[in-house]
């Protein structure tokens, strides 16, 4: 039942709060179930999928698997319950503090969920870069998105990530570049009989769990109703290009965390790296975005308050 943790304990308020309400609309007794469930004594104990710990000699690519393995035994959360709710525009530090909160939790999760726990999971492997990558797909007059966690590890691309389907989660870090990562994903969409429409494609996320930063999570809108075969895999490799030279040559000053507080209504963002030309209508180019950051800066004072 997914009215207690895997422990056998309570879940905390708000979450109950939640899921009581979601069965109190397609439960006539949903109240009542819902007591009763958690007042047995003699339910079976699930066990609680432990946290990877690695050692230092671990590979990689043998922690990215042991990353994945993780985030599919928590299962995909089928219930139509949103178990933790996700703001994009968060910090990173806030996100980071949920992600905790699902390891203790333990609950069945869905696609943005486990990408927010993949960058928890690998923030300590600084040699990875990690980036969020979006699909929107066309089924039966229907439109779908899904994300995963993009990553590069040693010139080599690959994802994490949670998905109904097999092919649309993990991907071994074995594609030599990020078009063949995506065109991967294309064909496994097309074997799902989904036409892929557009990808989204973000910036490398900070290592710093205390980045009161954002995630970029849309740098480059690839709308393929726009673009040719060629084209598309021009914008990829581009979008490649930028973020090795964004990470080669600098993002300018560390990224402003809790501690650092005179300087968090003033973060610095890389001068190095390089402004995409807006040569398509529907792509915006992260030159673009500096206006709702300052926008947004009150609400990272607000949130630094309240920690």
């Amino acid at each position: 039942p997914f009215f207690v943790n895997r422990g056998g304990l309570p879940v905390d308020e708000p979450t109950w709060e939640r899921m009581w309400r979601h069965v109190g609309r397609i439960h006539p007794e949903g109240e009542r179930v819902a007591q009763r469930i958690r007042g047995a004594a003699d339910l079976p104990k699930i066990p609680i999928p432990s946290v990877p710990a690695f050692q230092p000699s671990t590979p990689i690519p043998e922690r990215l698997e042991a990353v994945q393995r993780y985030i599919r035994e928590l299962q995909y959360n089928h219930t139509g319950t949103q178990f933790f709710e996700i703001k994009k525009s968060r910090p990173l530090t806030g996100l980071m503090d949920l992600a905790k909160e699902m390891t203790k939790e333990a609950l069945p999760i869905k696609c943005l969920e486990a990408v927010i726990l993949g960058i928890y999971l690998t923030n300590n492997m600084t040699t990875l870069d990690r980036f969020p990558i979006s699909f929107k797909t066309h089924f039966s007059g229907n439109y779908f998105r899904h994300i995963v966690l993009g990553v590069n590890c040693g010139g080599r691309y690959g994802a994490l990530g949670i998905s109904r389907r097999e092919e649309l989660m993990y991907k071994a870090p074995v594609f030599r570049t990020l078009s063949e990562l995506i065109f991967d994903f294309e064909e496994a969409y097309r074997r799902c009989w989904h036409t892929l429409k557009k990808v989204k494609l973000g910036h490398c996320v900070s290592h710093d769990p205390h980045s009161v930063e954002q995630i970029e999570w849309k740098h480059s809108i690839l709308d393929l109703d726009k673009l040719t075969r060629e084209d598309f895999r021009k914008e990829l490799e581009r979008h490649a290009r930028d973020m090795r030279l964004k990470i080669g040559k600098g993002t300018g000053p560390p990224s402003p965390t809790k501690d650092r507080k005179k300087d968090v209504s003033s973060p610095q963002r890389g001068q190095a790296s390089p402004h995409r030309r807006n040569s398509r209508g529907d792509r915006r180019p992260s030159g673009e975005k500096k206006p709702a950051d300052s926008k947004a800066m009150p609400d990272l004072n607000g949130y630094q308050i309240r920690v």
